[in-house]
């Protein structure tokens, strides 16, 4: 009967393998950078802060209260002026959650079909904000561009019941 050993790896196998290892994790942070590439792209093209840009908390800022009641926003129509830095007070005074999201209205509306995939969806954008009932929060923002902005609450169902503002930037 003859005993068959197991062989032990040459050290040109082990090689092979190492190289095939470092292979395989350059390829997994290439498609991991990808990802977060993509992820910033869409971003940029999802939010692009059309209505203006984040504001500038060393410079001065005109103080606007918006109440987030049930179903609409009072006031629902402001008027601001190309380049004014305007602090925006946000408190919901509903017995819901709500938001606050300013952009355009073909923005807001691609964003709510995908609020409705997802209604849990958080926002940690600059323009944007949800607020829990009887609870408050700040936007500053800086409205570079002129034109007529909005600003809806994207939950499922609340922009269709009225929950939508306007922007006039002149």
């Amino acid at each position: 009967m003859k005993v068959i050993k197991p062989r032990q790896p040459v050290e040109e196998e082990n090689k092979v393998h190492t190289t095939q290892q470092r292979r395989l994790g350059r390829s997994i942070i290439s498609i991991v950078l990808l990802g977060w590439v993509t992820a910033a792209a869409a971003h940029e093209q999802h939010g692009g802060y059309s209505a203006g840009e984040p504001g500038n908390p060393r410079k001065p800022a005109r103080e606007i209260v918006v109440l987030l009641n049930e179903m609409d926003y009072s006031p629902a129509v402001i008027e601001v002026k190309r380049g004014e830095q305007i602090h925006f007070v946000l408190r919901n005074v509903g017995t819901e959650a709500h938001e606050f999201l300013l952009a355009t209205t073909a923005e807001n509306l691609k964003h709510a079909a995908a609020m409705k995939k997802n209604p849990d969806m958080e926002h940690d954008e600059p323009n944007g904000l949800r607020l829990n009932a009887k609870k408050s929060g700040e936007i500053l923002w800086k409205f570079s561009k002129a034109g007529t902005f909005e600003y809806s609450c994207l939950i499922p169902t609340h922009r269709e019941f009225g929950m939508i503002g306007k922007v006039i930037v002149k």
